[in-house]
């Protein structure tokens, strides 16, 4: 079993301009909060604009024991989303271009804590720009071998492409992935299996992946490997919104799996952390709420 997870998640980093006022987003910066919560020694790479808004997210991830000596600073302006709740309390986004995390650039420092990492996750969305493309997939290709690589595939508007996707896919070895992605994904790479289990064991087929993670917000949450799966039911809460639930889900299934815990019982711990995130406001509550 390991101990002292070292973990990096890389990406954007930005404000979500929620309804009831600004939370601290981006996929990577949740999912390394969520991580460290679970014990890992987690690390965010990203970058942010000599500004205040990047002032204020680098003050704030301090409070929240977010290490930021990745976290690049250039000349651009930092990243926010507009986002709006439906009345179900799903978010839909509306991601400004050409900010900070689009032009993370490639050190020897990242290089270093990279390649040292038992845990590497990154998506698609921070790919929609060619410098930060580059750098990621340079990156990544000084993981250690053993290291569980993941990508959360993070469908956004327009920001992704059949090369993006495959590419991706190619790099990890863990995927996450939800019901309104997986059906674009196999359409993409020309999935032909009629079910949904079916189309997932082509891909860890066809990519040799270790684990997939299946979400399917208020209905439930399938794991699989190539001969073993965990479906729950997700557990009926009093949503307030559900940003940050899927970050949350993947940093407690991946930190468990890396520990050799059982499919089933890392599932379960991921489906009641992610449920738990749904009755908070933002993607990094406090968990002594819990």
């Amino acid at each position: 079993m390991k101990h002292d997870l070292k973990v990096i998640g890389m990406g954007e980093l930005l404000w979500d301009m929620l309804p009831n006022g600004k939370q601290l987003g981006g996929a990577p910066g949740n999912f390394v909060y969520h991580a460290q919560k679970n014990g890992a020694e987690a690390l965010l790479l990203s970058a942010l604009g000599n500004d205040d808004n990047g002032r204020e997210i680098l003050d704030l991830l301090k409070t929240k024991n977010i290490t930021t000596d990745l976290i690049q600073v250039n000349e651009k302006n930092t990243g926010t989303v507009d986002i709006e709740l439906s009345s179900e309390g799903i978010p839909e986004y509306i991601i400004h271009e050409n900010v900070a995390w689009d032009f993370i650039e490639l050190n020897n420092d990242c290089k270093k804590v990279v390649s040292a990492a038992d845990i590497v996750c990154f998506g698609s969305l921070a790919q929609r720009n060619s410098v930060s493309r580059n750098t990621i997939e340079r990156l990544l290709g000084q993981c250690k071998p053993d290291a569980l690589v993941v990508c959360d595939i993070n469908l956004r508007q327009n920001f992704y492409s059949l090369e993006i996707i495959e590419r991706s896919l190619q790099l990890c070895n863990v995927l996450k992935l939800n019901e309104e992605e997986l059906p674009v994904v196999c359409n993409l790479l020309e999935i032909t299996a009629e079910s949904e289990e079916g189309q997932i064991l082509e891909l860890i087929k066809n990519f040799n992946l270790k684990l997939v993670a299946y979400t399917k917000g208020a209905v439930g949450s399938l794991l699989m490997t190539a001969n073993e799966k965990s479906y729950i039911q997700t557990p009926e809460v009093e949503v307030k919104d559900t940003v940050g639930a899927g970050d949350s889900f993947t940093a407690a299934m991946i930190t468990e799996y890396a520990k050799g815990k059982p499919l089933k019982e890392l599932h379960q711990k991921a489906v009641e952390l992610s449920a738990f995130v749904c009755t908070q406001n933002g993607a990094m509550p406090d968990y002594n709420q819990k």
